[in-house]
């Protein structure tokens, strides 16, 4: 047996997936695998690969999917029968931790391995957004033609993946006991029932969790996210921008869009990564309030009406980020998050409305909805 895991894969007393199952001495468990960040956390920024390694406490390999290979080698998957998937995922198509399940269920399907899922809570919820994958805008950050906030959880997420692909593999997930994601406060977390461990260094809070299906898209831009603060993720700002006047076109432009959570101009000083050393202006998201009302919070709309303001307001306004991201080269960065040209194109195009955003959005979420409804689980 393999283990797929990194931190937060822990049992309720807060043991490490790995310890706990070696301790169980039932088993033999011959290798481990890590997504991004490593299977125990050892990397900290965004995009920094982790090398293979033997883990320094059972001595088993533990290869890396985020290094030298992302999909596993003929070698990686003859060291088990049974690969034992572990992971918290934060409800977001472009997570990696997503397009790793992919590729193993691809890998394990070819070679006649069988797959587990311990499934676990989708902390982003029910709610479904964002636009479909275009095809052929497949990446590392879009592994085939999910929506932005999927609403599944990670083992229906594998349910999906086989389905999709037309895979003939023992897949079984474990399923969880109780778990009601349409019940508040935690609309698909647990509060107070589970700790929030991060299943990603900068996936700090639920706040985070909830905002990231929109907040992602700030990856794509010149606009900071956070990194390099203790919010990533859930701010946005610039030095040389009033998001007090973006915040006021936002609510002038769709005020529908910018309803369920409480948006708070604020200002910070990222100490790394994009405007680093520099006095921000910004806003900040916040979902952990009274006032939050999760059937109303849209953060793909919200951030996507962010952005359109910013070039209406600035329209020199330099907003795409051209730089290497996630293994690409060529395409913009935007492109592979939103899936396809027609984000940026839309916040480009003067002409361009909410209305007109909506239209798509709403075809997508419609035929997404049709293509899960008999993978949920609970």
């Amino acid at each position: 047996m393999a283990l797929l895991g990194h931190p937060a894969s822990c049992t309720a007393t807060g043991r490490q997936s790995l310890d706990a199952l070696m301790d169980l001495g039932e088993l033999n468990v011959t290798a481990a695998f890590g997504p991004q960040h490593g299977m125990r956390g050892d990397k900290q920024d965004n995009m920094v690969e982790t090398e293979d390694a033997l883990d320094p406490r059972h001595g088993i390999p533990v290869f890396s999917l985020y290094g030298k290979v992302r999909y596993p080698t003929d070698a990686m998957l003859d060291r088990f029968d049974v690969l034992l998937v572990d992971l918290q995922d934060i409800g977001t198509r472009i997570y990696t931790y997503v397009t790793t399940l992919a590729y193993l269920i691809d890998a394990c399907a070819a070679a006649g391995k069988a797959i587990r899922v311990l499934d676990r809570p989708n902390p982003a919820g029910r709610p479904i957004e964002g636009s479909l994958l275009e095809p052929g805008w497949e990446s590392f950050v879009g592994a085939g033609p999910l929506i932005m906030r999927h609403g599944l959880t990670f083992g229906e997420l594998a349910r999906w993946f086989v389905d999709y692909r037309g895979h003939d593999i023992d897949l079984e997930v474990i399923a969880m006991d109780g778990y009601r994601p349409e019940v508040g406060p935690g609309f698909g977390w647990p509060v107070m029932e589970l700790p929030w461990i991060n299943p990603s260094p900068n996936a700090a809070s639920l706040n985070m969790a909830r905002c990231f299906p929109g907040t992602v898209l700030l990856e794509g831009t010149t606009l900071s996210e956070g990194r390099g603060t203790t919010v990533s993720l859930e701010v946005v700002g610039a030095p040389d921008i009033d998001f007090e006047r973006v915040l006021a076109r936002m609510r002038a432009e769709h005020a529908d869009w910018t309803e369920g959570a409480l948006i708070r101009p604020c200002w910070f000083e990222p100490t790394f990564h994009k405007h680093a050393g520099r006095l921000c202006s910004g806003l900040q998201i916040h979902t952990d309030y009274l006032g939050y009302r999760h059937d109303r919070f849209k953060p793909y709309r919200l951030v996507a009406l962010l952005v359109k303001a910013v070039r209406s307001e600035y329209p020199d306004y330099p907003i795409w980020r051209n730089f290497p991201y996630e293994y690409e080269t060529e395409r913009l960065a935007i492109d592979l998050l939103s899936g396809g040209t027609f984000l940026r194109e839309w916040v480009d195009d003067p002409e361009a409305r909410p209305g007109d955003l909506e239209q798509r959005l709403r075809a997508d979420e419609a035929q997404w909805v049709e293509s899960t409804a008999g993978l949920r689980l609970y």
